[in-house]
């Protein structure tokens, strides 16, 4: 994987951006119907659209929206920003883009909450003439899309997950697959991946369950009902990411599962960091979210003036712009998530885990 390239760039994106700033200007995570926002400066004055999905996942308001409203306004001081948040619910997310479209928008930047629901709402713009940009989920028939090796995160995942296992000295034994949900594209890609890592790992899928809305309760409460009938053998949880592993890790704790199997995450969020280095998670799937949110930015901006943006490969005939996503383990936390200045190391290192911070070199 070349994964240093991507990490460096992620790196000077932050840099340059200045995430501090970018949440001070974008917005606490409160996820308002719509709001909008304007700049002074030259060039043609544009409305860009980002419909964003939810908000218990904590990188939607904490880091896509601010960077990609800074990276616009970088690049477009004109351009205003017309933003919405459909709390998970794919019909408020149709009357949003209803309403952005209503209001003039030039371009739809999409994350959706059901992939195969806005296809409708990317019919619906392009009929109008409006381009439709695809924003880490894929939607079949847009102009654009940008994400992450999405099949890849899934073999990162899986892979980590056996080689901690044998590591720990065990080559058999029960793992337990809690993937994503159903209604997301992405998952399955993440379910693909790791499936095919783990099912010629020597190591036997026991249960399986697919998360619906990605809620870390459900998540919880369905590993909760199968520790009786998994805990004698059960090696390893692959979680598909960070809100899911921790209601994994709730409930084996609860269960009383001693020690804890390894688990797996993903979006690399601030408890799933802490959790890292206590030891109750295994590792995160760090995705740069400021080269994601800047590509979508430029690629937003030239749509909206009628122009092609640059593409590193097609998928299923949708030019697209692929990161490189990167696994964190304990001993990675340092040269990826504190060094890209994601987070603080005193956000990282309160309270109970300072000790673990001083341990992995942090403090």
């Amino acid at each position: 994987m070349p994964t240093r390239s991507i990490r460096l760039t992620g790196a000077a994106l932050v840099a340059g951006l200045g995430i501090a700033t970018l949440a001070a200007c974008g917005g606490s995570g409160s996820s308002s119907d719509s709001s909008s926002s304007s700049g002074g400066g030259g060039g043609s004055a544009k409305k860009i659209a980002l419909l964003l999905p939810e908000s218990k996942t904590t990188r939607y308001e904490t880091f896509d929206r601010p960077l990609f409203q800074a990276a616009v306004k970088k690049d477009c001081a004109s351009c205003s920003i017309i933003y919405s948040n459909a709390d998970q619910d794919a019909s408020k997310q149709q009357q949003q883009a209803e309403a952005a479209l209503t209001q003039g928008a030039n371009v739809l930047v999409l994350d959706p909450v059901d992939g195969k629901a806005a296809a409708a709402i990317a019919a619906s713009a392009k009929s109008q003439g409006v381009p439709v940009i695809a924003y880490d989920r894929f939607i079949a028939g847009v102009d654009y899309y940008v994400s992450f090796d999405n099949e890849t995160v899934g073999k990162i995942q899986a892979q980590t997950l056996v080689d901690i296992i044998k590591k720990g000295g065990k080559t058999s034994g029960d793992i337990v697959m809690i993937n994503g949900s159903p209604t997301d594209p992405n998952a399955a890609s993440f379910k693909k991946g790791a499936h095919s890592v783990i099912d010629s790992s020597g190591f036997k899928v026991a249960a399986e369950y697919d998360t619906p809305d990605w809620s870390p309760d459900k998540a919880q409460a369905w590993m909760e009902g199968q520790i009786s009938a998994v805990k004698g053998n059960l090696v390893g949880v692959y979680a598909a990411n960070d809100g899911t592993g921790g209601g994994a890790i709730a409930a084996l704790k609860a269960g009383g599962v001693k020690p804890l199997p390894p688990v797996t995450g993903q979006d690399s969020e601030l408890a799933a960091i802490q959790r890292i280095l206590a030891g109750d998670q295994a590792m995160t799937i760090y995705k740069p979210v400021p080269p994601e949110a800047e590509a979508a930015a430029k690629a937003a901006i030239a749509l909206a003036n009628k122009q092609k943006p640059a593409s590193t490969k097609d998928v299923e005939g949708v030019p697209s712009t692929i990161l490189d996503p990167i696994a964190v383990t304990k001993d990675t936390v340092k040269d990826t998530i504190v060094k890209d200045n994601v987070y603080k190391v005193a956000d990282i290192c309160t309270g109970s885990f300072a000790a673990a911070c001083t341990a992995a070199g942090l403090s």
